[in-house]
């Protein structure tokens, strides 16, 4: 995590603009840090060591199912029953993913790592809400350098120990590509387009675009981790899927980028 802070700070170091920010932006900044990067964080990595990758990218897609709750409870948009029959039906699948049981080499504990994911999704299902008002004002650079400031400071106290522990001499080069590549490119740049992608199409749309993750997560854990597709599994993902098709429903017709939230 400090990592990240540290790319983050160097690529926003060259800047003319004002590295600051408003005294009113700070509880929000905060928030988005806990939400979005020390909560999300650390419930997601937690969680995919008890559970599997398939399990866990299929119970991610929680976060377009939740933004259409909590847009309708926080920011007063219109639910419709369609809506309400989608929800259900998410949270139907993931249920059932949740209490389903398989064997697996790569998951000691699934209802564990899976209401860790769940409680990932939702806290950042918190972060998308919040930091929509922040890229009216900042840039997506300024804005995810000062969320990765805080939401490092947050996880400082608790990922302390587990670095200190490491024996970094037993790593080798490959472990170092793969520790880059997770930091640089699955983390840094993931935020970072999730960013710029809330400021030029919403929240709703950004977050629409997570459909796609348990696909790829799916082929790459068959190919490279030899999971086996459930019929559990397959009915979750319908599930699911169908509810977060239906929570993108217009009242009159289909929203042109399945956006979740109606903008």
């Amino acid at each position: 995590m400090w990592l990240l802070w540290f790319i983050g700070n160097l690529m926003s170091s060259g800047k003319k603009a004002s590295v600051g920010i408003r005294k009113k932006d700070l509880p929000r900044f905060l928030l988005c840090g806990l939400m979005g990067v020390a909560i999300n964080q650390m419930f997601f990595i937690k969680g995919i060591t008890y559970t599997t990758p398939i399990h866990a990218s299929l119970l991610m897609l929680l976060t377009p199912l939740m933004i259409t709750v909590f847009a309708f409870w926080f920011l007063k948009e219109k639910i419709t029953l369609i809506k309400v029959l989608g929800i259900l039906l998410g949270i139907s699948g993931s249920l059932l993913l949740i209490l389903s049981k398989e064997l697996s080499v790569h998951a000691s504990d699934y209802l564990k790592g899976d209401l860790l994911i769940a409680i990932n999704a939702t806290a950042y299902t918190f972060y998308f809400i919040m930091v929509k008002p922040l890229m009216q004002d900042y840039p997506p650079l300024h804005v995810i350098r000062w969320v990765f400031t805080f939401g490092f400071i947050m996880i400082l106290p608790f990922g302390w120990n587990e670095v200190a522990s490491i024996e970094w001499q037993q790593l080798d080069w490959t472990h170092y590509a793969s520790l880059f590549f997770i930091i640089f490119f699955g983390t840094f740049l993931a935020y970072y387009f999730n960013i710029y992608g809330i400021q030029h199409l919403g929240a709703g749309t950004t977050g629409s675009y997570i459909y796609t993750q348990p696909i790829f997560a799916a082929l790459i854990a068959i190919i490279f981790l030899k999971e086996m597709l459930t019929i559990e599994k397959i009915i979750s993902g319908v599930l699911i899927f169908t509810g977060v098709f239906l929570v993108s429903v217009k009242k009159s017709s289909f929203n042109a980028g399945l956006g979740v939230i109606e903008e």
